[in-house]
């Protein structure tokens, strides 16, 4: 049996809406539970919240069976979990025994006897997914709209940028063949090298042909003549190219694979150089 939230207080304890929380502190925790808090305070809003929640638990469950935990103690760690990205053991440590947290749970100050087991905090608050969360968070901030504004399309925002140079480039075909093909040289020159093997002793050239190519064909461009013949010169062109940089690369995958097999035929290889050999596979099925 599932209540949503337990209102009924007793005299040693504070309501969840007369908490204070500390205004100064730059945690997480108490900014996201003064927004529950919010949450609680507003029983229309509370309602629309709870309304989501029931369905994250079977129906049977509401009003028959063994009392299971309240939605509201589902709501509250699993916001906190979701948002500090905690594991189970530290959202049992922290609902056992920090205090902000045990308060917005509606216990006292000096319940000690009140504890959370590990299997309870898994089966329960593993219920409040991201997707789940992520309606809940439509709703507040749709309520948070009503505070700030009187129209939602006056709503205005305005940001500060700054350019940062980056590794990360545009994920073109090309490109993410040539990192699959370097990687999986990489791996493989490593492996021979500790073996005492030399077939792929000018890795390095090989790669830097494999650049050239890309490099080459990056900077091929369409011709704009309106001479057809020219156009379909220059497009016949830009496919050889293509066609070429593929076959050297296919050539390379061919000969890994190669290696790989005799290496492992031999059985020359460790428990980790068959791990880093397996790693390559990854990259050739990639390329």
């Amino acid at each position: 049996m599932r209540k949503v939230i337990d209102l009924q207080m007793e005299f040693w304890r504070k309501d969840i809406a007369d908490i204070e929380f500390d205004f100064t502190s730059g945690d997480e925790i108490p900014k996201l539970l003064m927004g529950l808090q919010y949450i609680y305070r507003r029983a229309d809003l509370r309602k629309k919240v709870f309304r989501v929640l029931e369905d994250i638990v079977p129906i049977e469950s509401h009003k028959t069976g063994r009392p299971g935990m309240d939605l509201w103690k589902i709501l509250v760690p699993g916001t906190v979990r979701l948002n500090c990205n905690w594991d189970f053991d530290k959202v049992q440590e922290m609902a056992n025994n920090y205090r902000g947290i045990r308060m917005m749970l509606a216990h006292s100050e000096k319940d000690f006897d009140s504890r959370y087991p590990l299997q309870t905090i898994k089966d329960n608050v593993s219920l409040l997914t991201p997707q789940i969360l992520d309606q809940i968070n439509q709703i507040v901030v749709k309520a948070g709209h009503g505070i700030v504004l009187k129209k939602a399309e006056e709503l205005k925002a305005s940001c500060d940028s700054v350019v940062v140079e980056t590794d990360v480039h545009y994920p073109s075909d090309t490109k993410l063949l040539f990192d699959a093909v370097r990687k999986m040289i990489n791996v493989v020159t490593v492996v021979c090298s500790e073996l005492g093997i030399t077939e792929w002793r000018k890795s390095h050239h090989q790669i830097l042909k494999v650049k050239r190519l890309l490099r080459g064909i990056e900077n091929l461009k369409r011709s704009t003549s309106k001479d057809e013949d020219k156009k379909d010169k220059r497009d016949q062109y830009i496919i050889n190219a293509h066609q070429n940089y593929i076959q050297v690369c296919q050539d390379l995958i061919f000969r890994a694979k190669g290696t790989i097999r005799i290496l492992r035929e031999l059985e020359l290889l460790s428990v980790i150089q068959d791990l880093r050999l397996s790693t390559a596979f990854e990259y050739i099925a990639h390329a």
